[in-house]
């Protein structure tokens, strides 16, 4: 298990936190509506920090943003979601994470409909 936490740090006095989530060890995590600007850290299940980002700039107006795990970085990618995205975790603001089950979008991105799976066990 990891946990990764999103702060948005241009937000009071030392940033506000966008989203916790709890969830089974990726390198790939979609965000829905990132903020503009967003830190990551990642931590693992005893709580060692094994990855972060730093105040990485939205790029492009999208719903989705992709952060890549690589060396103990994070990187990000605002993009309008494919088929190669399908079956990733994806977290939403305040932390709740599911599996991206479908995603469409208009030509002129001024619409799209997607679908999540969220599943939830006491263990």
């Amino acid at each position: 298990m990891q946990t990764w936490e999103l702060w948005y740090p241009k937000a009071a006095s030392t940033g506000l936190l966008f989203a916790r989530g709890r969830l089974d060890a990726t390198d790939r995590l979609l965000v829905h509506a990132a903020p503009d600007v967003l830190s990551v850290e990642v931590r693992n299940e005893d709580g060692t920090p094994i990855a972060s980002g730093t105040d990485m700039e939205r790029r492009q107006q999208t719903p989705i943003s992709r952060l890549t795990r690589k060396n103990g970085s994070i990187l990000r990618e605002d993009l309008w979601p494919t088929d190669a995205d399908l079956g990733l975790p994806v977290i939403l603001p305040g932390g709740e994470v599911g599996i991206l089950k479908a995603w469409w979008h208009a030509g002129d991105h001024k619409e799209w409909r997607w679908q999540i799976e969220l599943y939830n066990s006491l263990r």
